[in-house]
């Protein structure tokens, strides 16, 4: 699908309304940045006016878009999505992130290993991601490429329907608590260990499907990913290795299944967690855990653990 917008940001103006806008293509540097405003209801459904915004901050303490021609002030970058109906997860999606876990000698599942997180895991590009004390041990990063449905569908067969239902593409990091996923814990799910508030942050923009080079053919988009924390590099990889790719991933939920507009799907991590450092590289108090995907921008977020 092709939506209005081709960058669409998120933000909090000085009154405290939450406002969409369109974003320059330089997205790490919205700060100072005048961006067109929209108004709407929601992402897939906008209408152009004449007003603009200009970004004065994106990390403070911390329904859809129109466009008319007074400077308001943004005040705070927020999540891309206000809302969301649910959070999918892939999870084993790369081979060299299998080949560095306790799945190493494995074959990879024959179809996508599915996980949710709910609603209220949506956390904004620069929040903070605040850690119950029960997780504050085990902390791990998983930086991803992640899609945004635009419309509702149910039992997609074809790559090309599978593409023309995604609105855009954004960072998401799968925060994930590695103690709730031990076999003697929690039987190793992985749901209940990326579920907390807070856990997945997303942003900072969401980049219109039409912006986003697609093989439709092999159902990939590829794209370098990087992780890093508090500037140290951890992860990269090419979002075209993924084992499943896009169009697998919507097809396999589809199945059977409605997928409202409005869904986010997380499509797996590459290789380089905490888990897998020797000795595992944790997240810590106070660390910052930076995301980037080269044409969508950067996502970064500081971990507070509590005690």
């Amino acid at each position: 699908m092709k939506p209005l917008f081709d960058r669409l940001v998120r933000f909090k103006d000085a009154e405290g309304n939450d406002l969409y806008g369109e974003a320059p293509p330089d997205v790490d540097s919205l700060v100072g940045r005048e961006v067109a405003v929209y108004a709407g209801d929601m992402p897939w459904d906008l209408q152009r006016t004449n007003q603009s915004a200009k970004i004065v901050e994106v990390n403070p303490r911390i329904p859809s878009p129109r466009l008319t021609s007074m400077l308001t002030t943004a005040s705070q970058v927020l999540c891309p999505l206000a809302h969301t109906p649910i959070i999918y997860g892939v999870g084993l999606n790369y081979k060299a992130h299998i080949a560095e876990g306790p799945k190493a000698h494995e074959p990879p599942p024959p179809y996508p290993v599915i996980f949710t997180k709910p609603p209220d895991a949506l956390n904004g590009p620069y929040s903070t991601v605040v850690v119950n004390p029960q997780c504050s041990d085990t902390m791990d990063y998983e930086g991803e490429l992640t899609i945004v449905l635009g419309r509702d569908c149910k039992d997609i067969t074809t790559p090309a329907d599978a593409f023309n239902v995604i609105l855009g593409y954004t960072i998401g990091n799968d925060v994930s608590c590695r103690q709730w996923q031990r076999p003697d814990i929690s039987g190793h799910q992985h749901g209940y260990a990326k579920s907390f508030d807070g856990f997945a942050p997303l942003g900072p923009v969401l980049v219109s499907s039409a912006l986003v080079p697609a093989d439709i053919s092999s159902g990939r988009v590829d794209l370098e990913l990087v992780t890093r924390v508090n500037g140290e590099e951890r992860q990269r990889g090419r979002t075209g290795h993924m084992i499943f790719n896009i169009a697998d991933i919507i097809m396999h939920l589809s199945r059977a299944t409605t997928l409202r507009a409005g869904t986010v799907i997380m499509t797996g991590t590459p290789e380089g967690v905490a888990l897998s450092m020797k000795p595992p590289g944790w997240v810590q108090d106070g660390d910052e855990v930076e995301v980037s995907i080269k044409g969508i921008g950067s996502i970064k977020n500081k971990h507070v653990l509590l005690s």
